[in-house]
């Protein structure tokens, strides 16, 4: 598995760090958090973004729900 930082996955996404950060916590961004940092499983955000970013479409639904 290859994780991705959220300043990595808002680069990609063309979008700021905070907004990146608050999509996140929403669990609108499929991500886990360790320990006190958020890490973006590569694969997983690639198929998400594959399918128009839509969480419905996540292939592992609510991992982004982590708080």
């Amino acid at each position: 598995m290859v994780f991705m930082t959220v300043a990595e996955a808002a680069a990609l996404l063309r979008i700021g760090e905070r907004t990146a950060y608050t999509l996140v916590r929403e669990g609108r961004i499929p991500a886990v958090k360790v320990g006190n940092q958020w890490r973006i499983e590569k694969s997983t955000f690639e198929a998400w973004l594959a399918k128009g970013g839509d969480l419905a479409n996540t292939p592992d639904e609510g991992q982004g729900s982590n708080r």
